[in-house]
């Protein structure tokens, strides 16, 4: 793909530069005015001088790409902010001003009953920060040649949809590329500061993901989506993902510990537990998907039925944690638990994997589908009028006891640093380590020759059986491996919800977890990689649960996400190299071969 460095809107860059920075500062000031007049619009954005809501977000857009511009002067201080020197990473974030800004218009004009509910400054909002973006279009951007862009066809446009024809025709008019900027070698600090500004990077990234999660309205959470997918885009263009990645290589410990502390320190930033609930049921589906991850994304096998798996694991710990409902009446400790809903589940992993694992492809997918409601049906009619009383039928097993661990009760709160921890913070900790567990193994697995193994099987089976693997045995092992996993957490999610029913654990819902939802994780966040499934779980859940408000049209919205992100980064959100280049070969220019070869002995 060849590219060029042209502006989309002929305007000399001297001239483009500054103008940009004007009306980010101007955008950056709107803020501070008032939206709307009345205080019945969520966030109450009627004040001057004092942003809330959704007016903080269109502040910190116009920062952004305050500082971005001011990169491109080089001045002292600011060049770390663009490493590669793109002004495609100002128009990025010119871009997130604007959404967040023109988005809030038109919330505030659809829930007041029209646009005569908005303030001059909304609109001055809206005004400015597309004149950021007009400012952005002159800089001199990283663009595909006409050439290398084909024919348009017309019909396919129309057959995609009004939406999804507009975003081509606007892709296909700013032609924008990814051009492979050498970044210039980063100043050697010294170790102390570079494991500084790893923590600093993880405690930003622990203040996003915790505004993220306490949002109190669906209108500033899709604000908040708006400004982070392109703040994200922004930064990754600028190169600054890039000089990230490089130190969290070179540290990895630290990085991890970091990665870990940030995620451990979420409770403390809770005032209750209406929050630390949702991040708990985050991190078991989350550790749910990692498990699919090794056998959807190492091994290659479609399983439309993974979370039966769980319902596995939840059930057996239901079973032995000493439930009122259980008929077997004993009270196990929480490890014995645990270990008894991991084996339960490896076990059913290995029934149900061994006679049908020799299949492949699309009849792996409609087994396992059918295994998933084989195992909902079953859990239904063991309520001893049409089989044996015990799971009690529709009404599941309720009354889990809370979990006991060295005497500390997990039900309880607790004080600790003088900071209260709440019943769903205490579990979200406990959920924390087996997350953490879960990805010791999947990193080792996934590492080790067996792991190989499983790519090989993923890429080619035949290929990988002519060289002596044995693929029924691998593929085997990978499907008790991943039930085993979904079966712990299930441990821990029976206890969380209290009750057990089988209605939780179905092919398709609104809400998660259910099979598509974990298969769309792994796939959104990227297969085969350890944070792309705890990335894509978390934006999975959390999507649902904050747009409430789209009522009926969620699942829609939803699905046009998804068709949008799968033709912009089918790869993924976070994807390895091989997945890259499998996904954007087209892009990789064909070596061409020397034109004085000749045959010699050595090579006939």
């Amino acid at each position: 793909m060849s590219t060029e460095l042209t502006p989309v809107i002929a305007v000399p860059a001297r001239i483009a530069r500054p103008f940009t920075a004007a009306a980010a500062v101007a955008t950056t000031a709107t803020a501070f005015t008032a939206w709307t007049w009345t205080s019945e619009f969520p966030g109450d954005l009627t004040y001057y001088g004092s942003p809330a809501g959704l007016q903080w977000l269109t502040l910190t857009g116009g920062l952004i790409t305050l500082v971005l511009v001011l990169s491109g002067y080089r001045i002292p201080g600011l060049r770390w902010t663009n490493p590669a020197g793109s002004n495609n990473a100002v128009l990025f974030a010119a871009f997130a001003a604007a959404a967040v800004s023109w988005f809030s218009i038109g919330a505030i004009a659809a829930d007041l009953g029209g646009l005569a509910n908005l303030e001059p400054g909304a609109w001055l909002a809206g005004l400015t920060s597309l004149l950021t973006v007009l400012g952005a279009l002159g800089l001199p951007l990283d663009r595909r040649t006409e050439d290398s862009l084909g024919p348009v066809n017309y019909w396919w446009l129309l057959a995609a949809g009004v939406g999804f024809g507009v975003y081509l025709l606007i892709t296909r008019t700013l032609r924008l590329a990814k051009a492979e900027r050498r970044l210039a070698p980063a100043r050697e600090l010294p170790s102390w500061v570079e494991v500084l500004l790893i923590i600093t990077a993880f405690a930003i990234g622990l203040f996003a993901v915790t505004f993220g999660i306490d949002t109190e309205y669906g209108e500033l959470f899709t604000g908040y989506l708006l400004l982070a997918g392109f703040t994200v885009a922004a930064l990754a263009k600028s190169g600054l993902l890039d000089r990230l990645r490089a130190l969290t290589v070179k540290h990895r410990p630290v990085a991890t510990g970091a990665a870990f502390s940030a995620a451990a320190a979420f409770p403390f930033t809770q005032t209750s537990d209406q929050y630390t609930s949702v991040a708990a049921n985050i991190l078991i589906f989350a550790t749910v998907a990692l498990g699919l991850n090794i056998v959807v994304g190492l091994a290659g096998l479609l399983d439309l039925g993974y979370v039966a798996f769980l319902g596995v694991g939840a059930y057996a710990a239901a079973l032995v944690s000493g439930s009122p409902a259980s008929p077997i009446h004993v009270q196990f400790p929480f490890w014995a638990a645990a270990l008894t809903g991991a084996a339960a589940a490896m076990v059913f992993g290995v029934l149900i994997g061994a006679p049908t694992l020799r299949l492949r492809g699309d009849y792996l997918a409609i087994v396992t589908l059918g295994f998933g409601e084989i195992f909902r049906i079953t859990m239904l009619n063991l309520n001893g009028t049409t089989g044996p009383d015990i799971t009690n039928g529709s009404n599941g097993i309720p009354r889990i006891p809370d979990l006991q661990i060295l005497g500390f009760n997990l039900g309880k709160t607790h004080l600790v640093g003088g900071i209260e921890l709440g019943r769903f913070s205490n579990y979200y900790l406990l959920m924390l380590i087996i997350t953490a567990v879960v990805v010791l193994v999947f990193a080792r697995v996934g590492n080790s020759r067996i792991g190989r193994a499983w790519v090989a099987i993923r890429e080619d089976e035949t290929a990988a059986e002519a060289m002596g693997i044995n693929g029924f045995r691998l593929k085997l092992l990978a499907f008790a491996l991943g039930a085993c996993l979904a079966g712990l957490a299930g441990t821990v999610q029976a206890h969380v919800s209290y009750t057990v029913t089988p209605d939780q654990y179905t092919f398709a819902e609104a809400l998660p977890p259910n099979s598509a939802f974990l298969l769309a994780a792994v796939i959104l966040g990227g297969m085969g990689t350890i944070s792309g499934p705890l990335v894509g779980a978390t934006l999975l859940f959390l999507i649902p649960k904050k747009l409430e408000f789209l009522s009926n049209y969620q699942l829609l919205a939803f699905g046009i996400a998804l068709i949008v992100l799968m033709r912009i980064r089918p790869e993924g959100l976070i994807a390895n190299r091989r997945n890259k280049l499998e996904f954007h070969q087209a892009a990789i220019p064909a070596q061409p071969s020397p034109e004085n070869s000749a045959l010699t002995k050595a090579g006939a």
